[in-house]
């Protein structure tokens, strides 16, 4: 019989698991627990649940049909077989996980991760009882809970554990506010394959089919990619996928510039559609092999080595399809204008990749004031678009609430209409062709083309990076101008000569 659980039941439900590690391990090392306890727990309510609809339309013989169940659990590693041992409650953990990801290589290899379930001094049998205790307090079915509440949940959870882990937390959870602008800008379609090369738990690509769902789209034959270098994370992307009820996906574990994953006849396999947060300004990578990239990743150039960025965005320019590929990524605002990357970004430019650059308020990351941009490129702009790069100045879009920063919804329709409408308003947006781009160096400062409003008595409300970003650009317009100068006065010497 179902016993439906609301959203506030699973919450705090879920929760609650956490809630009896504390005190025995650090915040930052729930995740490696909780979530593969939690899948272990819907895997065996769900396999519970197809036997019994089974037996009911088919007979006790219709419990042991293959084409009964969409997964195997085998003989001895059931969540009861776990919860009834004595002792050594985490080898039997172990053991169990274990034994499910071999039956079914071919979905779960590894999904379970390498937690430390035998160390006792962490894990004591008292606690990891108490937690299969919790568990089974509440039966999560798909009758019971269906996919779209328990992703819900599990986004919840992951949320929480950024929260309370501090530090660890931008590793796998970027703003959802944030996502779904992105997801809004690029507006996915069915039937196209998208990817995350830096994918953390998979809430990009997630956030794409919930998209669709909203809309009423079909959704189930978009194919999903994610690649990400932490196993744990990648484990947990995973986890994310099946919990969300999505069956197409491909999540890799690995280093997305030292190794990427999709690869076809030699080449970087393409996508429709690429979202990406990747990691900001990294200093720990192989720039001497980038500088001899055999995918042509470097067409660019080559990044400076204290900075990555330009080497994950040649990565996903070149993993867009020439016709359909489009990108929204996240990037810190040096980008659009350091002058160790003037080069590439002059590159860039005229190569009219880039389609928008939106600046977005600060505090909307963890543990973070900075402000980050997005910046969209597209490998086939419309007519109208060609030449041309459009400026969102979105820096007021922010509401705070809870110690924490989001973007409303009506914040979102509003970034989202000045990017489908790709005009001028004088304060919001601006459109700059390439040629006013050049005048200014290839710098992509948004406060060179957007110029601040702010009048004397709202200069103090201006953030640190809003300052330093106007004192930036008005610096770069006085030089450009002094070398206009210089030049036409090198020239009217010449004359005179």
């Amino acid at each position: 019989m179902s016993n439906k659980i609301t959203q506030d039941e699973l919450e705090t439900y879920l929760w609650g698991s956490a809630v009896l590690l504390r005190n025995h391990i650090d915040a930052g090392a729930y995740k490696q627990y909780i979530f593969p306890l939690l899948f272990f727990k819907r895997l065996n309510d769900v396999y519970e649940e197809e036997t019994d609809k089974a037996v009911r339309e088919n007979g006790p013989e219709a419990a042991e049909w293959e084409e009964t169940h969409s997964f195997t659990i085998p003989d001895g590693a059931h969540w009861d077989d776990v919860r009834n041992v004595p002792s050594d409650v985490g080898k039997a953990i172990q053991a169990a996980f274990r034994a499910v990801e071999k039956v079914n290589s071919d979905k779960l290899t590894g999904i379970f991760g390498d937690g430390t379930w035998t160390n006792k001094r962490r894990l004591p049998d008292r606690l990891l009882k108490d937690l299969l205790e919790h568990f089974s307090s509440k039966t999560l079915s798909i009758a019971n809970c269906p996919e779209d509440e328990l992703g819900q949940g599990y986004e919840y959870l992951i949320k929480k554990f950024a929260d309370d882990s501090g530090h660890t937390a931008q590793e796998f959870y970027t703003n959802r506010t944030v996502v779904h602008l992105m997801t809004e800008l690029l507006q996915p379609e069915p039937g196209e394959a998208i990817y995350d090369p830096t994918c953390g738990s998979a809430g990009m690509l997630i956030s794409s089919i919930a998209y669709l769902k909203e809309r009423g789209k079909e959704w189930r034959n978009v194919s999903l990619y994610g690649q990400e270098i932490n196993a744990l994370t990648s484990a947990i992307a995973r986890m994310n996928m099946f919990l969300h009820g999505i069956e197409d996906f491909r999540i890799v574990n690995g280093d997305t510039l030292a190794a990427p994953a999709f690869i076809e006849r030699g080449r970087l396999k393409t996508f429709d559609l690429v979202l990406a947060n990747p990691p900001y300004s990294i200093k720990e990578w192989n720039r001497d092999a980038f500088s001899a990239d055999r995918y042509g990743r470097n067409f660019l150039g080559v990044p400076p080595q204290g900075r990555a960025d330009y080497a994950f965005l040649q990565h996903i320019i070149k993993s867009m399809d020439e016709k359909t590929g489009r990108c929204a990524v996240l990037f810190p605002h040096g980008v659009l204008f350091r002058s160790e990357e003037s080069v590439m970004r002059e590159q860039l430019v005229r190569g009219d990749y880039v389609e928008c650059v939106i600046g977005l308020a600060p505090n909307l990351f963890y543990n973070s004031p900075m402000e980050a941009c997005i910046v969209i490129c597209r490998m086939n702009k419309s007519a109208e678009r060609k030449g041309k790069v459009l400026f969102i100045n979105a820096v007021s879009e922010v509401e705070r609430k809870n110690a924490q920063s989001a973007l409303t919804d009506s914040h979102i329709k509003k970034i989202a209409k000045a990017y489908a409408d790709y005009t001028d308003d004088g304060v919001f947006a601006k459109t700059a062709a390439i040629k006013e781009i050049e005048e200014n160096s290839f710098s992509l400062s948004i406060p060179l083309y957007i110029k601040s409003s702010a009048g004397s008595g709202e200069t103090d409300a201006l953030t640190l990076q809003q300052h330093y970003e106007n004192w930036r650009a008005a610096s770069e317009r006085a030089r450009n101008s002094y070398a206009l100068l210089n030049e036409m006065i090198g020239k009217g010497g010449q004359e005179n000569a």
